[in-house]
């Protein structure tokens, strides 16, 4: 082999840099324990709640060493070294991930002033309706709506967009298709606006390694917060609107009338109702029963006087409160305040008013109902723009509050407000999203400078997060959360452990089973293996990509991919050996034959795994880069480092069998012929293909949320429970409607999917259905509160929610169609792939059929069974990516055989087509046995040893590998010869061209 010192060099370079760059993970580690150790001294252990002190105080501990900057490795502080080693990704730390939709829609009423136009409206109700089943962005099919239904009007309309805000921008002489340009760029402006805000948010919550992106131009962002324990806090965040307002409050004695004509007119209204309902009870009453009542008097009954609307204030209001509310009413006050025929009854001079609850305190029933001096515009006096710091203070009283400072505009404004406010001693309520937190009066007269404070009753918490997100600005919509994925630490903890255990039985399996089956030469294969697996290590540290557990599946199913390299070459050495040559020129045409079938098998998987990496998201994505490095890396110290060891051990004068006594003549001298055996073969996957395609129209499969919207939370007990009576309770209308229960694992472990309320996004909905949750299951949770149910901050958790996971149907969809795309772009791309290739497109054609064989029957597989598999068999993205991944794998043992057939036919010119097929499917059978088994021996191990959710992952690929292997010999092979003619197969089948055979060095 030429070039081997600078092949050496390159060798000793990536090895030390990729040690280098695992030693900052492991002196992360061990910075990390000491602070646990420390924390635990320090930690008396008889404290309550001791384990949460410990990692509080061990994440102080941490805190002050990044903030020291204090050198703690190679002239590297803490921060630094956590920077530079492995990240984890969610399903391993725990924590968040989301995608976040901006409001588009909030977007456009922006920009058009909140106009009511009913056109404008109309084209935003019928988007809302396209977008249910559309891949177009929202302002795409806005366009759509409202040209359906515009008529004369445009959208340059003085009552559209032709507004104040826009003004220099757009105005009434322009066309539509020039204010949809204009429309474009605004709302990617404010998009961007949007994402700067969330990430200025995210910097300040402090948590370790965030990753935030936008998603296309979509509207869409995925943030990713591994390790976040506070889940609540963290989704408050990034979803609170930050709309920060100063309205001046109204005196409420201005509308003691006004509650009573209010009250009056809800009375007459409801007493309407009841007559007519009365009216209809009695039409359904028989002349018998209205005798009856009479009778027995039952139209006499007391009547007791109801008032709608002041039977619901429970306390009296002062200044700018007008009542209290117990809060559960919030909501019925505020819909009857907003009622057209209640509004009616303001007196014109408080026609405007805008009715506002206050911030609630965490002890407290009741909320402040606050009035507020409106105006025709709907906007506040002072906006929250003005604000140019805020920070979390103490105010004299010693109580937390956030004080804000206000640039000179913002500053001359508030030196006005609170000096009309001293004037008429009233009060100036601080709004932020809708929300009364504060309503002070200026008693000293007016604040000038634009320093101010906002006060609450707030935590410390509370205060902090409060300014940073003043601090970051207002997000210009609301920010709703479509997708959600949320992992408590401990079972991110169980999942590295098992990801552990899976990893390391997986490769001594296939470290011994390589000395076994080559003797010497597989303790070089495996040197080169251990090798592949450092430098992937040290890759995915060095590019800052996480780790996840399917990650980790990449790189175990990585190790069984780099054994079919080595397991290539060492076969085509020991066919070279059995024609009579020397050992040295064994070696070497082994090596330069195995190069084409290596090359062609790691392209045609690289290929696929490139379109997982396309199209997937969070942990499928990693599980692509994993397998992408590892498809580099392999193909490196397979050709390379393996043969290095080679030539350096046979140089110095060792002998090589390439077997040993029991392996010597496995698979040797095979001559099947199995092309004459291909008609039982295809009515074989004929049977199987008719019974999984029967399953797949009636069982169905049984599809997760990821492609049908929902929630899903997986809730462990302390002791086994039956799914079927769980879903029981939660299938009633009192609970969910529906639900569907799984047991996952253990029998105390379920995994709960509902739709309840899908379509609304809100936290407030999703604490709802974990309140309705836990309300149901408390006969199964043995007195455990509603807080420690919910809580994911623990990490030693072993009952109560452990994961949650949401995605909208609108996303689902979106998931759905990218996964068809994904499929179908790998057999339009691997199709392709081999035409170039093997230049004709019959192979193509075998190679693409073996793959839909392989395809329909794994789906087959999983729709005859998952209604009895004890794990669970949902198709999700995670199928998607095993799907691809055997596509990958199929085309792998395909191109090998396609390969021999093309070398055969150049070398034997003599043999009829039927034996150059024959000889080459036998002569690579050892290859094609030895390389399935060792790769389903890789992953029974991760199936048996790995996680719980990715068992079903694994069946998937265990299933493909299978059926894999036999399409390869008994369907892509004959399928190509009964499409090809035989007087001009030698077209087809040219040599290998002379570059490639230039590459391996002599």
């Amino acid at each position: 082999m030429q070039n081997k010192g600078l092949i050496k060099l390159f060798a000793v370079l990536f090895g030390l840099v990729s040690i280098y760059q695992l030693s900052f993970t492991f002196k992360n580690n061990a910075v990390e324990s000491e602070a646990t150790q420390i924390a635990e001294q320090k930690i008396d252990a008889s404290a309550e709640d001791r384990s949460a002190k410990v990692n509080e105080y061990a994440a102080r501990y941490l805190d002050s060493l990044a903030t020291s900057k204090e050198s703690v490795f190679l002239g590297s502080d803490y921060s630094e070294v956590k920077e530079n080693s492995m990240k984890l990704g969610l399903d391993l730390k725990g924590g968040l991930e989301a995608i976040l939709q901006i409001s588009v829609k909030d977007i456009l009423i922006g920009l058009a002033d909140g106009s009511t136009d009913p056109t404008f409206r109309k084209a935003l109700d019928d988007a809302d309706e396209i977008q249910k089943n559309s891949q177009n962005t929202y302002l795409e099919d806005f366009f759509v709506a409202f040209d359906a239904i515009k008529g004369d009007k445009k959208l340059a309309s003085p009552d559209i967009f032709a507004t104040r805000s826009l003004v220099g921008e757009i105005d009434l002489n322009m066309s539509d298709d020039e204010t949809k340009v204009v429309l474009e760029t605004k709302i990617d402006e404010s998009i961007v606006s949007a994402f700067e805000v969330l990430r200025k948010r995210i910097d300040e919550f402090g948590v370790t390694s965030p990753n935030i992106q936008r998603l296309g131009n979509s509207g869409r962002v995925l943030l990713e917060l591994p390790g976040v324990k506070d889940v609540e806090r963290a989704t408050d965040l990034i979803t609170t609107t930050a709309q920060l307002e100063f309205w001046y409050g109204s005196n409420s004695q201005l509308f003691s009338q006004f509650l009573l004509d209010a009250n009056e007119v809800l009375k007459a209204k409801e007493g309407e109702a009841n007559a007519d309902q009365e009216t209809a009870d009695q039409e359904e009453m028989t002349d018998e029963e209205k005798a009856i009542a009479d009778l027995t008097g039952e139209e006499d009954e007391t009547v007791v006087e109801n008032n709608p609307l002041l039977d619901l204030f429970v306390g009296p209001g002062f200044g700018a409160t007008l009542a209290q509310v117990r809060v559960e009413d919030k909501e019925q006050v505020a819909k009857l305040l907003a009622m057209p025929e209640v509004r009616a009854k303001l007196p014109a001079e408080l026609r405007y008013t805008k009715f506002v609850f206050g911030k609630a305190t965490e002890d407290s029933e009741v909320v402040d109902l606050y009035v507020l001096q409106g105006n025709r515009d709907g906007e506040p006096p002072l906006s929250g723009a003005v604000v140019t710091d805020a920070r979390q203070t103490y105010n004299q009283a010693n109580k937390v509050v956030v004080s804000m400072q206000m640039n000179s505009k913002g500053a001359k404004i508030w030196e006005e407000m609170t000096g009309e406010a001293y004037k008429t001693q009233g009060q100036i309520a601080v709004v932020l999203d809708n929300t009364v937190y504060s309503a002070p009066t200026a008693s000293n007269g007016a604040i000038a400078g634009g320093s101010t404070e906002i006060s609450g009753d707030f935590t410390l918490r509370e205060a902090t997060d409060l300014a940073n997100v003043l601090r970051a600005g207002k997000l210009p919509a609301k920010a709703d959360i479509i997708q959600s994925s949320i992992v408590g630490p401990s079972l991110g903890q169980e999942a590295i452990d098992s990801g552990t255990m899976s990893f390391g039985i997986a490769l001594a399996l296939v470290l011994l089973w390589m000395v076994f089956y080559y003797g010497k030469a597989g303790i070089f294969s495996d040197i080169a293996m251990l090798f592949n697996i450092l430098l992937i290590f040290g890759i995915l540290s060095g590019i800052g990509a996480v780790l996840t557990l399917p990650g980790i599946a990449g790189i175990v199913l990585t190790i069984g991919m780099s054994v079919d390299a080595n397991v290539l070459i060492f076969e085509r050495i020991r066919e070279e050996l059995g024609k009579g040559k020397d050992q040295k020129s064994a070696i070497n045409d082994g090596f330069s034959n195995a190069l084409s079938s290596i090359l062609d098998a790691n392209i045609t998987t690289g290929l696929t795994a490139l379109i997982l990496f396309v199209f997937g998201t969070g942990p499928i994505k990693g599980f692509a880069t994993t397998l992408l490095i590892g498809i580099g890396t392999s193909l490196f110290t397979a050709i390379f480092i393996t043969r290095l060891l080679i030539d350096w051990y046979v140089n110095k004068g060792g002998k090589l069998d390439f077997s040993t006594g029991v392996t010597k003549n496995l698979f040797r001298n095979i001559n099947i012929e199995f092309l004459k055996k291909r008609k039982v073969a295809y009515i074989i996957s004929g049977a199987l293909l008719i019974v999984s395609l029967g399953s797949l129209f009636t069982n169905g499969l049984d599809q997760g949320i990821d492609f049908v919207g929902g929630r899903t939370t997986q809730v462990r007990f302390a002791e086994p429970v039956s799914a079927v009576e769980v879903e029981e309770a939660l299938a009633t209308p009192e609970v969910f409607g529906s639900a569907s229960v799984k047991t996952v694992g253990d029998e105390n472990n379920l995994k709960i999917s509902t739709k309840y309320k899908i379509n609304e996004t809100a936290n407030e909905v999703d604490e709802e259905v974990r309140e309705k949750l836990y309300n149901a299951l408390q006969p199964y949770l043995n007195g455990q509160s509603f807080e420690e149910f919910k809580d994911l901050s623990k990490a030693d958790k072993q009952v109560g929610i452990m994961d949650q996971y949401k995605v909208s149907p609108s996303i689902a969809d979106d998931i759905k169609q990218a996964s068809f795309w994904a499929v179908l772009g790998s057999l339009v791309v691997v199709f392709l792939y081999i035409l170039f290739r093997f230049k004709r497109w019959q192979f193509s054609l075998g190679a693409v059929a073996a793959v839909f064989h392989d395809v329909i029957i794994v789906l087959g597989v999983f729709s005859l069974t998952y209604k009895f598999m004890p794990f669970s068999m949902e198709i999700d993205q995670a199928f998607i990516a095993a799907i691809l991944t055997v596509i990958g794998y199929s085309l792998n043992d395909t191109v090998v055989v396609f390969d021999r057939i093309r070398e055969f036919f150049n070398e034997h010119t003599n043999w009829p087509f039927t034996e150059v097929i024959d000889k080459s499917l036998s002569s690579t059978l050892s290859r094609t046995l030895n390389t399935s088994l060792t790769t389903l021996v890789v992953l029974l191990a991760i199936f048996i040893f790995g996680g719980e959710s990715i068992r079903g992952f694994m069946f998937a690929l265990i299933v493909g590998v299978i059926v894999g292997t036999y399409s390869s010999l008994f369907i892509a092979t004959p399928t190509m010869y009964d499409t090809v003619k035989k007087g001009n197969a030698a077209d087809a089948l040219k040599k290998k061209e002379e570059v490639i055979d230039e590459t391996v060095v002599k």
